[in-house]
């Protein structure tokens, strides 16, 4: 299976269907089964992150410039279980807009060296359907809705973040983020300009999503003062 090809879209695509299937069952029959669907998807995403991390400590030559969990979707992944296992607000929040606005495109546009091997490649498919399919059922499915201001909250923290994580790219010399240089593979970023203009081009580009994965919120609140999340199982 190589990145980029027919196979890998049609799993791609399947894993969406699926997506859509469990999150359309949840909001019709919502019941306790949900919870555990929930924290069967959670454990989906601990074991492949276990897998990650003896295949990354088993490996020959371990650096701090590369074998660190620093990129935005590994994060993504671990915030996205707790999530799933707690139904936490803060952390469907985080998982909401960072599966939609980040995992989601890793997904379609990956970034894999080449000739990676199959596990690896089967590790980075399973990760990001995973936390979209997370993002997407805990709250269409489980009707845990943004709180509000969610979405500034989310941008704060991803901001902060990515500062942390610049400061260990200057410290190692490492590319986590693409903040010190431009990925090796096709992705949204090759279309947001040359180093280092495409990071304020990808910082607007992800302001803009989180307002439009804000708006349905934003507006059925504006609409109905006591909107609230609905019959949903209590936290």
């Amino acid at each position: 299976m190589t990145v980029f090809s027919p196979l890998w879209y049609i799993m791609v695509g399947s894993m969406l269907v699926a997506t859509v299937t469990i999150t359309f069952a949840a909001r019709v029959r919502p019941g306790h089964w949900t919870v555990a669907a929930g924290k069967g998807l959670a454990a989906v995403l601990f074991a492949t992150a276990l897998v990650w991390l003896v295949t990354t400590l088993s490996a020959e030559r371990l650096s701090w410039a590369t074998s660190l969990p620093l990129p935005l979707c590994d994060l993504a992944a671990f915030v996205a279980g707790v999530a799933l296992w707690t139904r936490r607000q803060v952390l469907v929040d985080l998982t909401y807009y960072w599966g939609i606005a980040g995992t989601l495109q890793g997904l379609l546009t990956p970034d894999l060296p080449v000739g990676a091997a199959s596990y690896t490649k089967v590790e980075y498919l399973i990760t990001h359907t995973v936390v979209v399919l997370a993002a997407v059922y805990l709250v269409a499915g489980m009707r845990l809705y943004p709180a509000r201001w969610a979405g500034l909250r989310v941008i704060a923290v991803t901001a902060v973040y990515t500062a942390i994580v610049g400061a260990v790219d200057a410290a190692t010399g490492g590319n986590y983020m693409f903040l010190a240089r431009r990925p090796g593979s096709v992705t949204l970023l090759n279309a947001l300009g040359p180093w280092p203009w495409y990071l304020l081009s990808a910082a607007g580009v992800a302001v803009l999503l989180v307002a439009v994965l804000s708006a349905p919120f934003v507006i059925a609140r504006r609409w109905e003062p006591r909107w609230s999340p609905g019959p949903g199982l209590p936290l």
